[in-house]
């Protein structure tokens, strides 16, 4: 059975939170929730929601785990139809994310592909207009990061692996879903904290995000005389399958404690931000990147 918001309040959460995580490690890309200890929170039972993106269709990348799962739930919440994609090894975690939502009755689809490849883009906005007949909300979220000590660990299969996953998938399905969004509707990029500060482990992984950033900026430029939104959202350390798939078993025990708030974000907690910028209530916000890190400070 998968967690769900756990504290009565605001106040018993931060006094509760775990500043330390056990010891774990796996060792493929892209990481599994359901091995995860403790299992990520990806939904907050308290939240109220009130029909922000009633029959609207999402097309999710990454939806299967993590912070794209919770996205799924909020906007399943909020009415919205998802559709979700995933790879073969991630096939348990979207089942449990599809019956997830179809338990609280909502509508989801999942479609096995891998998003690098434009034919599998060309298949997502194909499913989503069969199953649903709209496209409202395309959320670019899918990533890798493999952490390495030196550029000089980086090959050029890693280099090109990491930019395919991280950045091209965004053209990608950008261009496989643009034709179907109308005014009012909207594209959303998770980017990363490491975009602004950069991480000396993480140096493709960090440029690949700084291009989704520059993507975002320069695709709302070029899309809002069309009236579609563009905008990103910076998570900072979030608890999510990624973290065990790419450190070091030990890192985990003090993952996400560098922050003002001494804690890693649960996947709960950063999906409202999708709803908001994918709601009216961001009609006037466009090209923007939404930070949520904890307290950290960074330009832009």
């Amino acid at each position: 059975m998968y967690p769900v918001y756990p504290y009565e309040s605001y106040e018993e959460q931060n006094r509760e939170v775990p500043i330390a995580f056990p010891s774990q490690k796996q060792n493929e890309q892209p990481g599994l929730e359901e091995i995860m200890e403790p299992l990520p929170v990806f939904d907050n039972p308290g939240y109220q929601a009130s029909g922000k993106l009633k029959q609207k269709t999402a097309v999710i990348t990454g939806g299967d785990s993590g912070i794209g799962r919770a996205v799924a739930v909020a906007y399943a919440k909020e009415g919205a139809n998802v559709v979700i994609n995933y790879v073969e090894r991630e096939k348990k975690d979207a089942d449990a994310t599809k019956a997830y939502i179809e338990a609280m009755g909502g509508r989801c689809h999942l479609v096995e592909g891998d998003i690098r490849d434009p034919d599998t883009g060309t298949l997502l906005a194909g499913e989503a207009l069969e199953q649903f007949g709209n496209i409202n909300i395309l959320v670019n979220n899918c990533g890798v990061q493999l952490v390495q000590d030196s550029i000089m660990d980086i090959s050029i299969e890693q280099l090109v692996r990491t930019f395919e996953v991280n950045i091209f998938s965004c053209f990608v399905l950008t261009k496989a879903v643009l034709p179907y969004l109308e005014i009012g509707d909207c594209i959303i990029n998770t980017a990363a904290v490491a975009a602004f500060e950069g991480n000396k482990q993480l140096i493709d992984y960090s440029a690949s995000k700084g291009a989704v950033v520059s993507f975002t900026r320069s695709l709302a430029l070029s899309l809002a005389e069309s009236g579609i939104r563009v905008n990103g959202v910076v998570p900072g350390s979030f608890w999510t399958p990624l973290q065990p798939a790419s450190w070091d078993a030990g890192r985990l025990r003090t993952f996400g404690t560098d922050n003002p708030m001494r804690r890693a974000g649960q996947p709960f907690e950063i999906a409202p931000a999708y709803v908001y910028l994918a709601a009216d209530d961001s009609r006037y916000v466009t090209g923007q990147m939404l930070h949520v890190n904890g307290g950290q400070f960074v330009g832009g």
